[in-house]
């Protein structure tokens, strides 16, 4: 039986495939941008700047959908530093000056904010919300994941993207940057906000 593809609207090569492995058992055949045949344009930068996790993740969702009238889901995700009053947040992919390395220097921007920082000034959670349109015009369903932990002084780890090797889980009692994928994927924000997403799929029939 061939399955019905489900545009997942997300250009990053880190997340594709955590994504990819999170949603390998949906009754859906998922695909990214590049394969729907949509071309990136600058005005999908213009798409995160609702301010929100779920708004910028809707805005994903509705835009890729008119353009690939498929079902799709978007999402948005970062990391909130408690004593940064939530920062990078929403801003995290360009916390730091754009950069040929923008993780690299993302993490530098977000060691120096917290330089000298006690252990319970670093606890930090990292947040996704998945938005869901079945049809460019549907309501969209929401599904959020969390996971919490604390900023290293120094990143650990090589595995991952973004902020991992710098943020230590509380699950894994590790940092994300040190964690297997299997491991990762089971604690992760993204890896809770799309199976609750799966899970939503699979009772949907």
């Amino acid at each position: 039986m061939v399955k019905q593809p489900l545009l997942i609207a997300t250009r990053s090569l880190g997340k594709q495939p955590e994504i990819q492995e999170i949603l390998a058992d949906i009754p859906y055949r998922c695909i990214f941008p590049d394969e729907a045949g949509i071309l990136e344009t600058a005005y999908e930068d213009k798409l995160e700047d609702a301010g929100t996790f779920e708004g910028n993740a809707f805005r994903k969702a509705e835009y890729f959908a008119q353009k690939s009238q498929l079902p799709t889901a978007a999402d948005d995700s970062g990391i909130e530093v408690f004593a940064l009053g939530g920062q990078p947040g929403v801003k995290s992919k360009r916390f730091a000056a754009p950069s040929r390395d923008q993780d690299v220097a993302n993490n530098q921007e977000l060691l120096r904010r917290l330089a000298g920082a006690p252990r319970e000034r670093r606890k930090a959670r990292y947040r996704c919300v998945v938005s869901f349109l079945e049809t460019p015009n549907a309501l969209p369903k929401t599904f959020e994941g969390v996971c919490t932990g604390y900023i290293l002084d120094e990143p650990s780890g090589k595995g991952g993207f973004g902020y991992d090797p710098l943020f230590w889980s509380d699950d894994l009692e590790k940092s994300f940057g040190e964690a297997e994928p299997d491991e990762k994927h089971a604690v992760s924000h993204r890896g809770r906000a799309f199976r609750a997403f799966a899970e939503w799929l699979g009772q949907q029939g």
